[in-house]
C-alpha cells in the first residue's frame, strides 16, 4: 500500500499565481508528491506554466474551488438559473484543472461553503443537486480529470456533514467519476467513530486532508490517527493524504478565512513536522498489519 502525501498551496501562500511556481520544488524537496492548488476568479496564471514545472517534478496536483467563487454559482441552490450558473462556472474550473494537469478538482462542490441554510431542508434538495453533480461528473470525465466530493462542518454547510448524506447524494448523483475527499478537521463536529466513517466512505475514498481538531499540525490533538491509519491499512488505500491549513504569517489571510489562532506561522515546519508524524503512524500501522497476530486474525476471519 502507497499513500501518496501532499500540502495545499495556503499553507505557504494566499493566492496561486506564475510567481509561485517555486512552491512546487520546495513541495518536492520537502518529500511530497502531491500539491493542491486553489483557484477562482481572482487566480489567473498561465496552466501550461504550472503543468509543465509540476510534471518535471513528478508531482501531481489537485486542484480546489478556494478563490473568488461567485455566489450566485450554486448547484443546491432553490433557483434554477443559479444552479445553471454553478454548473458553468464547475465546468471552467474543470477546464482549469484539465489544463494545468491536475488529476482531479476538489471540495464542497454540491453547494457553497460559507451558505448555511438554517431550516429543514426542501425534499428535493438533493435531487436537483444530484443532477448538476451528475452533468458535472459526467464532463469532467471527458476531460479526464475526477470530481471529488468533501464533507464540510455544519458551521461551512447544511447540505453534507456526514459520510452517510455524502454516500446518498453520490447514489442519486450515480456517476462514476464522483469520489469523496474526507477532512479530519471538519469531521471532528460531524462523527463520533472516525473508523466508521472511513469504512462507510471506503468504495469512493479518493483523498484525505490532515488537519488537527483546531487545524494545527497533526498530532497532539483530537484526531484519532492511529485508528485512522488503521482503517486506511484494512481497506486497502493508496490515495492522496494533504495536509492543509492557512499561513497564519501572512498578514491577516488566515484571519479572513476564519483561523485566529497562530497555528501555521511556518509553512514549511507545518509540513516537515505534520509529514513526519503520518509517516510514523503509518509505518507503525504497517507493522502491526504485518505483524504475526494480525496475519494469524485475518486467517480466523477467513476461516
Amino acid at each position: 500500500m502507497h499513500m501518496k502525501y501532499g500540502a495545499h498551496c495556503y499553507l505557504f501562500t494566499e493566492r496561486w499565481s506564475d510567481d509561485q511556481l517555486h512552491l512546487l520544488d520546495q513541495a518536492k524537496e520537502l518529500g511530497l508528491q502531491m500539491f493542491e492548488l486553489a483557484v477562482g476568479d481572482d487566480v489567473p496564471f498561465d496552466q501550461r506554466r504550472t503543468r509543465d514545472r509540476a510534471a518535471a517534478l513528478g508531482l501531481d496536483l489537485l486542484v480546489s474551488p478556494g478563490g473568488a467563487w461567485p455566489l450566485a454559482c450554486d448547484l443546491s441552490s432553490d433557483e434554477p438559473a443559479d444552479r445553471a450558473r454553478g454548473l458553468a462556472w464547475h465546468k471552467h474550473q474543470v477546464d482549469v484543472a484539465a489544463e494545468s494537469g491536475a488529476v482531479a478538482y476538489a471540495g464542497a462542490i454540491y453547494g457553497h461553503p460559507g451558505v448555511v441554510k438554517r431550516r429543514r431542508p426542501p425534499g428535493d434538495e438533493y435531487r436537483w443537486t444530484a443532477e448538476g453533480l451528475h452533468l458535472l461528473g459526467e464532463y469532467a470525465a471527458r476531460r479526464q480529470v475526477v470530481i471529488v466530493l468533501e464533507p464540510m462542518s455544519h458551521f461551512r454547510t447544511h447540505l453534507v456533514n456526514t459520510p452517510d448524506q455524502l454516500m446518498r447524494l453520490l447514489g442519486l448523483a450515480d456517476h462514476d467519476n464522483l469520489r469523496v475527499l474526507f477532512d479530519t478537521y471538519h469531521a471532528v463536529t460531524e462523527i463520533r467513530s472516525y473508523a466508521a466513517a472511513l469504512r462507510t466512505l471506503q468504495t469512493r475514498l479518493f483523498a484525505l486532508h490532515a488537519c488537527e481538531n483546531d487545524r494545527g499540525v497533526p498530532g497532539g490533538g483530537l484526531i484519532p490517527w492511529p485508528e485512522i491509519f488503521a482503517v486506511l491499512h484494512e481497506i486497502g488505500f493508496n490515495g492522496y493524504i494533504g495536509l492543509e491549513g492557512y499561513n497564519t504569517a501572512l498578514g491577516d489571510f488566515a484571519s479572513r478565512r476564519g483561523m485566529f489562532q497562530d497555528v501555521c506561522p511556518d509553512g514549511r515546519a507545518f509540513v516537515r513536522d505534520g509529514l513526519a508524524f503520518l509517516r510514523r503512524v503509518e509505518t507503525a500501522g504497517d507493522m502491526v498489519a504485518a505483524s504475526p497476530q494480525a496475519q494469524a486474525g485475518s486467517l480466523q476471519e477467513g476461516v
